[in-house]
């Protein structure tokens, strides 16, 4: 089904577009909901105690956690974007979604994804600061930079975000009008339009190399200084001590990224859609689930300010 109006003799254009989501898996439509209900219901709790943990506890007040705090929030608005809505067409026989909210959808995921790799980025300076400048990491990671970082990355996002939505909005689309994922994006986007896509592209790998690009160096050239100044050091338990503040930020860096390359650098082909589609459900789904725990697990401070607030609660 194609929903479309007529703007000349020979042309329409695509009011509403169709999302297949996992319509190869019919038979796993209830198990699947029932997943992805449980992971989103997950990462949503998860993240937003973590934050409420960090807001409560005095000890956790530090620019780590201010920043974990956010990265957090991101998660939540992240997952958010695509979940309920996918929750809500598993059941459903055809699932449309208007031109609109489909560029919608996908300019506050782009918005949210490009916020995530300059806040990452961040987070890998403040790691710099703590480790190679220690005498100075609270005046060099002040409560207004932290601030400031923090706010950059969002408005430097949005803004990113907001060239390219310009840009898509520019293009048209008179049919097919099924994307065979379970959001909108762009990839896909693109392939059905009917208008030429160079300039789209262009806009597209322009910001790859100042977000993505920018960002992996900063966090490449911090973690050289990092591992320098590691290797310095004389006792194991200082090692071990250093190298645990940064393993939980090294393991959500390559899970990123990692899911983001294999998506939108590896060559596509009709074979690779479901490939691709798994893909993006670990860094839009599982990612944001995960983060809570790879930080709270690994972390002694956390640890003990769970501890201080059970005893609270149980006293």
């Amino acid at each position: 089904m194609t929903n479309a109006i007529a703007v000349g003799r020979n042309s329409t254009t695509i009011t509403q577009f169709i999302l297949l989501e996992f319509y190869e898996f019919p038979k796993l439509t209830v198990v699947l909901f029932s997943i992805f209900l449980g992971i989103y219901l997950l990462t949503v709790s998860w993240n937003m105690g973590l934050i409420t943990l960090i807001r409560m506890d005095s000890h956790l007040h530090t620019p780590m956690y201010f920043f974990l705090s956010n990265l957090s929030f991101l998660d939540i608005c992240y997952v958010s974007t695509i979940s309920p809505r996918m929750l809500s067409d598993f059941f459903k026989k055809h699932k449309f979604i208007s031109f609109m909210g489909c560029t919608i959808q996908y300019f506050f995921l782009s918005s949210l994804g490009l916020t995530e790799s300059c806040l990452l980025a961040s987070m890998a300076y403040d790691r710099y600061a703590a480790i190679c400048n220690p005498l100075l990491y609270t005046a060099i990671m002040s409560p207004k930079l932290c601030l400031q970082m923090v706010a950059g990355s969002c408005i430097t996002g949005f803004f990113g975000s907001f060239i390219q939505q310009c840009a898509l909005l520019q293009l048209h689309f008179c049919g097919p009008n099924i994307i065979n994922h379970f959001f909108c994006d762009l990839p896909q986007m693109m392939i059905l339009s009917c208008s030429d896509t160079f300039f789209l592209q262009v806009i597209s790998s322009m910001l790859t190399v100042i977000f993505g690009l920018t960002s992996v160096l900063v966090i490449v050239i911090s973690y050289g200084y990092i591992v320098a100044t590691i290797w310095k050091i004389t006792s194991a338990e200082g090692r071990s001590k250093a190298f645990n503040t940064c393993a939980s930020h090294l393991m959500v860096v390559n899970l990123f990224y990692g899911s983001i390359t294999f998506v939108y650098l590896w060559p596509s082909s009709d074979d690779s859609l479901s490939q691709n589609k798994f893909a993006s459900i670990v860094y839009s789904v599982i990612i944001p689930m995960l983060n809570p725990l790879i930080y709270s697990l690994r972390n002694k401070e956390i640890k003990d300010a769970l501890n201080r607030w059970k005893k609270r609660i149980f006293s």
